[in-house]
Parts: C-alpha cells; sequence; structure tokens
C-alpha cells in the first residue's frame, strides 16, 4: 500500500478486499513489504547530513517563525493533523506521534469495524516517544554523516516519512501478537494472568524467523544501496568492509537495525498488547 494512502490504513485495505488479515501468511507478506518501505526512507534520510538542528526546540533558523519546539516535530504534528483528517488514526495498526486529543477529527465518515478486529481496535498499544528518541539518538546518527548541509526541510520530511515507516512496522506487533494468541488461546491467557510478561516473550519469540528477516533485510539492502549498473552483482557473499562505504546505507547497520531496535520494540509492542487481550 502507498504511503500516501493515510485515509484508508490496513482497516480500510482489509474491508475493500477479501482476506484474513490475521492469517500469518498475510502478516508475513505485509512485513516483508514493510522492509522496502523503511529501506528506501532511510537511504532518502541518508543523502543528507545529521543536520542536528531540525531536532533542537528554539534552533537559530527558527527564529521569527513562531516555532518553539524542534522543526521536525512541528512538522511531524502538521502533517498527522492533516491525515486525522483522512481518518488515518482510526485505523488500529496506525498509531500518532501527536497525542489523539491534539489532533483534528476525521472528516471522511467512520468506517465499520468488523466484529473479528474488536480487539485491535479497543486494546491501545502506542510506543510512539520510544521510537523518536530511538530514532534521532541512533538510528539518524548510524545513517547519516555528521555535520551540517542547511538541508534542513528536506531532512525532515524524509524524517517524518522514516518515523512513520518505522512506527507502522513496529506498531504491526499488535496483529502477529493477536494472530499469536489466537493460535495458543489457553497458554497465552495463563501467562496473562499471572502477569508473566517474560513468559509471554518467550512463548512469542521465534529466533530462527527473527535471524531470517535480518538476513533478507541485509540482502535487501545491498541491492537497494548500491549504484546499479550493467554488471552490478546485486546478491552475493558479505560485502567486504573496505567496500561498505560505497553503499548508500551500510546493509550491516541495516541488519543491526532490525536486531538491536525494530525486532526488539516490535515484542514490546507484542506483550504490551497480549497484557491487555485476556478476557
Amino acid at each position: 500500500r502507498a504511503q500516501g494512502d493515510a485515509g484508508q490504513g490496513q482497516l480500510g485495505d482489509e474491508m475493500a478486499q477479501d482476506w484474513d488479515y490475521l492469517d500469518l501468511g498475510h502478516i508475513r507478506a505485509t512485513l516483508i513489504r514493510q522492509e522496502d518501505t523503511i529501506l528506501f526512507n532511510l537511504i532518502e534520510r541518508a543523502q543528507f547530513k545529521r543536520n542536528l538542528p531540525v531536532y533542537q526546540p528554539g534552533a537559530d533558523f527558527l527564529k521569527g517563525t513562531g516555532i518553539g519546539e524542534c522543526y521536525t516535530k512541528h512538522l511531524l504534528g502538521e502533517t498527522e493533523a492533516i491525515h486525522a483528517k483522512a481518518r488515518r488514526y482510526t485505523s488500529p495498526d496506525e498509531k500518532s506521534f501527536t497525542p489523539l486529543d491534539k489532533l483534528p477529527k476525521p472528516v471522511l465518515p467512520s468506517l465499520e469495524i468488523p466484529e473479528s478486529m474488536k480487539y485491535l481496535q479497543s486494546i491501545q498499544v502506542n510506543i510512539n516517544d520510544k521510537i523518536y528518541e530511538t530514532y534521532v539518538g541512533t538510528i539518524v546518527p548510524w545513517i547519516c554523516k555528521e555535520g551540517d548541509d542547511g538541508q534542513y526541510g528536506s531532512a525532515a520530511v524524509c524524517d517524518i516519512l522514516t518515523l512513520q515507516a518505522i512506527s507502522k512496522r513496529i506498531h504491526y506487533g499488535t496483529f502477529v501478537a493477536e494472530s499469536k494468541f489466537r493460535s495458543q488461546p489457553e497458554e497465552y491467557t495463563r501467562l496473562i494472568k499471572a502477569g508473566d510478561r517474560d513468559g509471554i516473550m518467550a512463548l512469542l519469540t521465534n529466533s530462527k524467523v527473527e535471524e531470517l528477516v535480518i538476513k533478507r533485510v541485509q540482502k535487501k539492502a545491498t541491492a537497494y544501496g548500491q549504484e546499479i549498473t550493467d554488471d552490478s552483482a546485486l546478491i552475493g557473499p558479505a560485502v567486504p568492509e573496505e567496500e561498505l562505504s560505497n553503499y548508500k546505507v551500510n546493509p550491516t547497520l541495516m541488519g543491526k537495525l532490525y536486531h538491536d531496535i525494530i525486532i526488539p520494540l516490535t515484542k514490546d509492542v507484542e506483550v504490551d498488547y497480549l497484557m491487555q487481550r485476556a478476557e
């Protein structure tokens, strides 16, 4: 689904097409598409320097604008206000960085929520504050050269697209959690009622699948992150250390991004969701 389809979200897609949104095969396909979106957005952001002023409240370039918060947060809030009118955040797979009570109401009429989605709609899990903090403090320094190139608008727009893509991927963990709960309801219910977060984490973790995801992301970063010529070998052996600087994003770091940040935060979302799931 195109990023710009803010008015529908996963819920709108599902109502328009007859498929089982909790089928693990469908979930896997959705997560794989989201990998592409995240990688392409990171590549776009990486063309600009870190540009620390866009993350600093009251930065010099904002003087006289009336903007008191940092520019990226300001532009993110403005973007989400537009998307909220298109009912983006009424869909269970979309979470705003701006508190919902500070966003305008949707202009479009509400969609009818299927009974099968009642838990995904009613259980609220949102860790966007953590995602934003991690993005600015860890991910941007990983992918961008240090310094200031003055491209504040372009950098902030790329930040917004990347933050939204990463947030969507991580919060899609609620769909994964619901599917897993339905496959083992008695075991999950026992752990939930016991308040056993560690036990829930152990039950939902599939290390082999996580390893496959990390390897696939590294391969994609290798393919997407190089300048393609007629004799380019897209998928081959591991990239030698001395050649990593030739890539738009470091494939090894993209694997680390999933290993250290995206997968762990997704599993935190799954546990947070499941702790509220038992009837």
